[in-house]
């Protein structure tokens, strides 16, 4: 290869290196416009434990019911259910997840709710995690409610 093809080649390569360089640079660069930040790195302490229980009291375990949503109503022992997302943990203050067909479909942060559902037979859980949205250890889960929908 010629000594001016070479040249060439080798500018075009770092010209190249140095636009991904920048690329992710900017990608992980807080507050830029337009840009989305890295997302937090978690914490590699141990998750704390949960004294708390939790329930799905209704639907009931077996039931039928009808119509486009169902009303959830959890129970919950031994834990607060609080507004504020933190990473000051307390073993018995959280927020609860709910799960359809193993889908997350709320992080919610009451014990009622109105659920969309359709047609066909679901399960339906719920799990207590801490004020940071993730799951104590061991993780409070509810017994799973397997329910149906007709018209």
């Amino acid at each position: 290869m010629n000594p001016l093809r070479r040249s060439i080649m080798n500018a075009g390569v770092a010209l190249a290196i140095t636009v991904v360089v920048a690329i992710l640079m900017a990608a992980c660069a807080p507050g830029v416009p337009g840009v989305p930040t890295a997302s937090p790195v978690p914490s590699l302490e141990p998750r704390p434990s949960s004294p708390a229980t939790v329930a799905v009291l209704q639907p009931e375990q077996g039931s039928t019911l009808t119509g486009a949503t169902i009303h959830v109503v959890l129970g919950l022992v031994g834990g607060t259910i609080v507004p504020e997302t933190t990473k000051t943990l307390v073993p018995d203050e959280g927020h609860v997840h709910l799960y359809v067909d193993n889908q997350l479909v709320s992080m919610n942060y009451g014990l009622e709710q109105d659920v969309p559902i359709t047609v066909g037979t679901h399960a339906i859980k719920a799990e207590f995690v801490a004020a940071d949205h993730a799951p104590f250890n061991p993780r409070v889960w509810s017994t799973e409610i397997v329910f149906t929908v007709t018209q």
